[in-house]
């Protein structure tokens, strides 16, 4: 048995993917303790482990953003806003993660592995404060696209594919320099919350969120990230983790539609976070389709969503609407899925062998949103508030052209390649 902290920033989405692995540290015979948001408890404790509390300093509610960092509201989506984030959603709570870890370790509970998501910065102090052996084996889980800079493609939050031709990589080169401009003031302001912690920043921190731990797992395969020769031989594709499980729920009264049609199913959400404003991407979608032999289903990831949607216009009559649908049964039915695109969902629906349709923006979204498009495996509408003819144009051209489900099945055969939970135990061994 291994002593494990498992450290997540608190956002839903970053505390998912450690849960299902801390889930399954735990079925292994391991002693897991996540240091986390206090308002995930209970959900920590449903996956076997033992919940420990953020420090105020650190601790926050994602649903409720604005009221803990009022003045990011006035940052639109993009460079500026990620710059924002980098500095006081990530970089401010640094040294209050580091103590914690800290004083978890050395007086509660003597882990010999600590693994976090990359935007944990308190784990990467700790990397960064001793050498290997003096101190826990630390695991990053990269549960987005991984930050390190290469001459091979362009850098994070562009949403570019990597250029093609001579002279590709001195381009690559220049945006990189851009981007190290353009955040030098992100640079510096991390820089000196790494002071407070007592520990130096070593390079640029996109690069040091991936190279500063013992091992770096990225969540996903080859075929779905733009290749760098610089990779260090700390990274690894583990291909991505198995979907989280989800309360048993039952099925709606329309199932029978589902299994039974010979229509197109196409499933739209916006996921279970980004899905306040279910007129982006949903009621678009619904009219869109609502002239085409399609049976739409959305699913809008939160219980009043039925009633919000029929607020808001008639439903088509092609249309089935769901506050929750589970999933893992309905996109073995999906011919299209028409999401947001979350990392995780995006995912999800390629292990189903499923080609998307993705429009979304903030986070890391649009960078979602290109590797989809550049992997082959679906369209790119490139922005979060497409028109229903977008929308239409784009799931029809999906579906006529058998080339993106190709793809996506592809990439599901990929995915079957790897077992990133059993990888995770694998480096898990390896501690002292």
């Amino acid at each position: 048995m291994t002593l494990i902290v498992a450290a997540a920033s608190p956002f839903h989405g970053h505390v998912q993917p450690v849960l299902t692995v801390a889930s399954d540290l735990v079925r292994r015979g391991h002693e897991v303790v996540v240091l986390t948001g206090s308002r995930f408890a209970e959900d920590v404790r449903a996956a076997g482990a033992l919940h420990v509390s953020l420090p105020p300093a650190a601790d926050f509610d994602d649903r409720q953003l604005d009221l803990y960092f009022p003045d990011r509201a006035a940052f639109p989506p993009g460079p500026a806003q990620l710059e924002y984030d980098l500095k006081h959603v990530f970089g401010d709570p640094t040294a209050a993660q580091y103590r914690a870890l800290r004083t978890l370790l050395a007086r509660r509970f003597p882990a010999s592995v600590v693994l976090s998501d990359p935007l944990f910065l308190g784990a990467t102090a700790l990397s960064l404060s001793a050498p290997p052996g003096r101190r826990p084996l630390t695991i990053g889980l990269g549960i987005t696209m991984p930050t390190l800079l290469s001459e091979d493609a362009p850098p994070l939050g562009l949403a570019m594919p990597p250029l093609a031709g001579e002279g590709a990589k001195k381009r690559h080169r220049e945006m990189n320099d851009q981007v190290r401009e353009v955040f030098s003031g992100a640079q510096r302001h991390i820089e000196e919350n790494f002071g407070e912690s007592g520990t130096e920043l070593p390079g640029f921190i996109f690069d040091c969120l991936v190279t500063a731990p013992d091992h770096y797992l990225q969540l996903t395969v080859p075929e779905f990230e733009y290749p760098r020769e610089n990779l260090p031989a700390s990274f690894r594709f583990v291909g991505p983790l198995p979907a989280a499980p989800r309360p048993p729920r039952p099925l709606p009264d329309w199932w029978a539609e589902v299994e039974d049609t010979e229509r197109p199913v196409v499933v739209v959400t916006q996921g279970t976070f980004a899905n306040r404003d279910l007129g982006r991407l949903v009621r678009p979608a619904l009219d869109a389709l609502a002239d085409e032999d399609v049976l739409v289903v959305a699913a809008t990831g939160r219980a009043d969503g039925p009633a919000a949607i029929q607020a808001a216009g008639p439903v088509p009559a092609n249309a089935r609407i769901s506050g929750y649908v589970p999933f893992d049964a309905l996109l073995p039915h999906a011919s299209v899925l028409v999401t947001n695109g979350g990392y995780g969902g995006v995912h999800e629906a390629l292990r189903h062998g499923v080609p998307l349709v993705v429009g979304g923006d903030g986070e890391d979204k649009p960078e979602v949103a290109a590797r989809v498009k550049w992997s082959g495996a679906g369209v790119d509408l490139c922005t979060g508030d497409p028109s229903p003819r977008e929308v239409r144009d784009a799931v029809l051209t999906v579906l006529a052209e058998p080339g993106y489900r190709e793809r996506a099945r592809e990439l599901r055969a990929a995915f079957e390649r790897h077992d990133a939970l059993e990888a995770v135990a694998e480096v898990v061994a390896t501690a002292p």
